[in-house]
Parts: C-alpha cells; structure tokens; sequence
C-alpha cells in the first residue's frame, strides 16, 4: 500500500467521513495519481503513475467509481468550504457557470451527445464534438501568487442531449435550469447569509432564470451579457408585459458609438433567439 505525504493526508482528511474506511485507502491513491498524471486522467492512468500498473487487485479501485456508494454533492460542498476559507472568508462570493464538454467514446457511454466546440469554433467555422457536456460552476477568487482571477471548480452536472432524454421517455432539461438548479439546491442552501453573484456568458441570458434569481427571499445577483438584438424594455412601478419596447444594444451602438446619454432601467425580454 503505498503512503502519501502527512500534507496531502492533512489536506484530504475532511473528505475521509465519506467513505468507508477500505475505499478511502484507494480514494488517496486515486486523487494522488490524478494529480501525477499526464493527459487523460483515467483510473488505470492514475495507477500507472503510483506505480501500481502490474497490481493484480486493480478492478478495487474501479469500484470506487462505478460500485461504491458516496454523495458527490457532499465532495463538493466540503470542497468549496475549504476554498471559501481559503480565499474568501468574508464578502460576496462570486461564481461563474459555464459549459464544457468532454470527449468521450464508447457504447456504454450513452448520454454523450454533439455539440458545438466554444474553443476550435468561430463566427465564420462551427465545429462539433462529440461527448458528455457538464456544466460547472466555479469560485472566481483573485489567488494572490498569480496576480490574477483563477476560476475553481467544485461543483458539475452532467447535462445530457435531447436525444438522450427522448429515448429514456424523461423531460429534456436545458443547460439554464441545469444552471438554476445548481444555484438554488446546492449554493443557496449551503450558504444561505452570503451575498451569490454569479457570472456567465450569454447562453444563460434567459429572462426566466433571471427572474427568479432576483425572486428568492436572499436574491443572487447574475450577471451575464446580452445579444445585440436582445429586446429591452423600459421598467418601472407600472410595467406590463406590454410596455413600451426601447432600441436593442446593436441600436444603442449604431447610434452612440462612444457611449454617453441618459442612465435607463431596462430587462430582457423573455423572447430570445437560438
């Protein structure tokens, strides 16, 4: 049995209750190898690089994945309680979501799906992968060695295709309500007197989510950017569905290239293209 390091042990020891005691001797050497490892960071990668490829009892490890029973979303909160004490023990904490997708192959792997590659795509090229899309939600803290804001994440959803909720008779749910669900059951509960913001691009600029960030008894505060032919309304005391619509920020644009005018209330109209 290979030992680890009393740091790393001190590091990992408030995620040991989770798990029986003989799975989380192979737990340490499962994260101690992922950490070592090159490339993809896959159970019998990470036995490679512990040194333990020609261990004969290596489906026990496996098991930890695929057999043994531990909560997840419990790792998670204990993982973002240990970066809120870390980085951001008083004050707002600012989250940001945002989609990934990751590339997997095989028959047993049924909820991948294609989707739009945000990295190799661009205005003119789309390009497809296919995989499993997750969405992660990330503390963004300013980590003081970098002079800059790292996003870490402690917290993923898989978020399958349409065509996979099809064929299994279930209710496709969109990557916002993955978002939503994210903020609401997990966030909002584990910290229910911290100030949320949450950050992301404009995938989830949907008036509905929005609207009920801002209608919880302890509001999280989203910010994410509009399309230019996003359509703005005026707000006020007497607003309706009905009210009078305002020029789109690709208007606003045309017509102050540099900036300037009048301070306005606006909101995002629950229409929203693509």
């Amino acid at each position: 049995m290979r030992t680890l390091p009393i740091t790393m042990i001190r590091a990992l020891a408030p995620f040991a209750p989770l798990f029986s005691k003989s799975v989380w001797r192979h737990v340490q050497v499962l994260v101690a190898g992922a950490i070592l490892t090159p490339g993809r960071r896959t159970v019998s990668s990470a036995l490679r690089a512990m040194g333990l490829d020609q261990e004969r009892r290596f489906h026990r490890y496996h098991r930890v994945l695929s057999r043994a029973v531990w909560s997840s979303r419990e790792a998670s909160r204990i993982l973002l309680g240990l970066l809120v004490e870390a980085f951001v023990p008083e004050g707002p904490l600012v989250l940001g979501i945002d989609e990934t997708v990751e590339r997997r192959w095989g028959k047993k792997i049924s909820a991948k799906g294609v989707y739009r590659d945000p990295v190799r795509s661009t205005h003119e090229n789309c390009v497809k992968a296919s995989g499993l899309r997750w969405v992660c939600v990330m503390l963004l803290v300013e980590i003081p060695w970098a002079s800059r804001v790292w996003a870490l994440p402690f917290l993923s959803a898989l978020a399958p295709s349409e065509r996979y909720a099809t064929e299994r008779g279930r209710r496709h749910k969109k990557i916002t309500e993955w978002a939503w669900q994210l903020l609401l059951q997990a966030l909002r509960r584990w910290y229910p007197e911290r100030e949320i913001v949450a950050v992301a691009d404009s995938t989830y600029a949907s008036l509905k989510r929005l609207f009920r960030c801002r209608s919880l008894s302890r509001p999280v505060t989203f910010i994410t950017r509009l399309r230019l032919d996003a359509a703005l309304y005026r707000t006020g005391p007497t607003t309706t569905p009905r009210s009078e619509r305002q020029a789109s920020p690709q208007g606003r644009a045309a017509a102050q290239p540099f900036g300037g005018g009048g301070r306005s209330h606006h909101r995002l109209d629950a229409h929203r293209g693509g």
